[in-house]
């Protein structure tokens, strides 16, 4: 529940500290004087848009601080503790500040949050139900709204929307892919071709270089063979002498000299190594030459699948080392666009059967909404035979039309239909119910939902707008009534609905120095009896309105 409410330089408000009590507190006051001040700076600390011009013209920033008790609110306790935000004590204090700038800072037990989190939270602390709240009930979504909040079904609804959003992504997906493949076809017929092309040509990687070596070796092979002859002769075969013998006969002579001088002996070994190595060399040669292929038709094959691999480089713009790579590169693209064909046939399958289960989950929530339309059609019948409409017959038409376009609300159609006079058919609220009969209608499903939905705090902003007499005291006692379970805050302009408060503050304005002042204050018995008085009979108290006064807070309070 609410504890406390400080207000700093919000509107015509210079400081304001009201310490808030539980059951039913009405709040009255002069016209114009800011009663629903309290209300709007408290929805600013839950998380509403914070505008600049709400700060006093005098002031350079406006503070609004809450306290609330959380001890019995489990799902307040459990948000704090997900977002490391909770205390040791079961209080909970939410303070926003606006600055001049109209930039806001929001902090929630001190600690700097945003202003989409202080609204969460707040959606546990306080339920707000404004004077234009009979306006909304002329529009289906909020009549939806209405069966949701009182049936309580949010795991139901948590269904229908997560298989929706599948739904959607899906959707999503598939449309993308289809439009890529409408782009692709034209490319894929491309693609199928090249592929088809390269594919039958079969070049394998590093082919190209191997396939250029082979092709240069084989057309240089008579060079290659009449060069080893040559040399072969020169350094080993040749009668006479030769590079061989020539080393030999170094060696040898160097090796005698070693005798007669040691340090010539690394010369000898050298000369010796050499020999080794010219042996070596021209064994090598011999066996390079008879191995070498003189075979005019590998050549020819060669050159022919290398002119193929120039034709085929020239063809797809690359060089003829990238060929291989380009071929593999053509033979991944296409293999996208088959996987994209793919997975738009099991996407196909994948939508079927997650508007099926979307189906399903509409269904089970219609059913819901229909078992809770039929008790809320009965509770508001009776409701309004309390708020002097005995003649009036009201209606929940629901119906559910799975034909309509998948949404995350499910597939139902819903309108609201009262009779207001005896004789005359259920119609739509829009067609027959008046300003005043609304606001009953209205007032009398808030009263309902509030007491199924259990939040601590509710708040009605002059909601009895457009009734008087006898229909404000069955209001009052409503809202008394629902005041012994839950904390009832309510801005109020009737006598009937004042005296029924356990408590009643009064809102009051001066002017001082060309400034205005708004103050809020609780009313004690005698000066209670005087603002119920004035409410009675306007500026003019007389002993008449006093005693009147006296009546009907004892009648309310009974």
């Amino acid at each position: 529940m609410l504890i406390s409410l400080e207000i700093s330089n919000f509107a015509i408000v210079n400081d304001l500290n009201i310490e808030w009590r539980d059951g039913m507190t009405a709040i009255t006051g002069e016209t114009g004087a800011g009663k629903s001040i309290a209300i709007d700076a408290l929805s600013l600390c839950l998380g509403e848009r914070a505008d600049a011009s709400a700060i006093r013209p005098s002031a350079d920033r406006a503070q609004i601080v809450a306290q609330f008790n959380i001890q019995q609110l489990p799902k307040a306790q459990q948000f704090l503790k997900e977002h490391m935000l909770n205390n040791d004590e079961h209080d909970c204090i939410l303070r926003r500040v606006i600055s001049r700038s109209g930039r806001s800072k929001s902090y929630i037990n001190g600690v700097s949050v945003t202003a989409s989190q202080l609204k969460e939270l707040g959606e546990y602390l306080i339920a707000i139900h404004g004077q234009h709240a009979h306006q909304l009930l002329l529009k289906t979504e909020h009549q939806l709204h209405l069966i949701d909040a009182y049936a309580g079904h949010t795991h139901l609804q948590t269904a229908v929307k997560n298989q929706f959003q599948h739904y959607q992504q899906l959707q999503r997906e598939y449309s993308t892919l289809l439009k890529e493949q409408q782009a692709k076809a034209a490319q894929q017929q491309l693609l199928e071709y090249q592929v088809a092309e390269l594919d039958e040509f079969s070049l394998e990687a590093d082919e190209f270089k191997q396939i250029e070596e082979e092709q240069y070796r084989l057309s240089h092979s008579q060079t290659i063979i009449n060069t080893c002859q040559q040399e072969l002769m020169a350094l080993y075969e040749q009668d006479g002498t030769t590079v061989l013998s020539q080393l030999q006969h170094s060696a040898q002579q160097f090796n005698s000299l070693t005798s007669v001088d040691s340090s010539l002996s690394n010369i000898a070994q050298l000369l010796e190594e050499a020999v080794v190595q010219v042996e070596e060399a021209s064994r090598e040669i011999r066996d390079y030459a008879d191995q070498i292929d003189q075979d005019p038709l590998r050549l020819q094959e060669v050159e022919e699948r290398l002119s193929k691999i120039m034709d085929l480089s020239r063809k797809h713009h690359v060089r003829p080392e990238e060929l291989y790579e380009h071929h593999q590169s053509l033979k991944a693209q296409l293999d996208n666009i088959s996987s994209d064909n793919a997975r738009i046939d099991i996407l196909e399958q994948e939508i079927a059967q997650t508007l099926s289960a979307y189906q399903q989950a509409a269904m089970a929530l219609s059913d819901s909404r229909s078992q809770s339309a039929k008790k809320l059609q009965k509770l508001i019948s009776a409701s309004m035979d309390d708020l002097a409409m005995k003649h009036c017959k009201f209606a929940i038409e629901l119906q559910p039309k799975p034909e309509l376009r998948p949404n995350s609300e499910g597939f139902d159609a819903i309108e609201f239909l009262v009779s207001t006079n005896p004789g005359q058919p259920l119609q739509a609220l829009a067609k027959v119910a008046s300003g005043g009969e609304l606001s009953r209608i209205s007032l009398a499903i808030q009263v309902i939902i509030a007491e199924k939905v259990t939040t601590p705090t509710l708040i009605f902003d002059e909601v009895d707008v457009g009734i008087s007499g006898p229909t404000a005291s069955q209001v009052g006692k409503l809202l008394r009534k629902l005041g012994k379970s839950t904390q009832v805050i309510c801005v109020t302009h009737l006598p009937q609905v004042a005296c029924s408060g356990h408590q009643q503050f009064f809102v009051s304005k001066k002017v001082i120095k060309g400034e205005t002042f708004t103050s809020m204050k609780p009313l004690e018995d005698a000066h209670r009896v005087d603002e119920i008085a004035r409410l009675i009979g306007g500026e003019s108290i007389s002993e008449t309105t006093r005693a009147s006064a006296k009546e009907l807070l004892a009648i309310q309070a009974a």
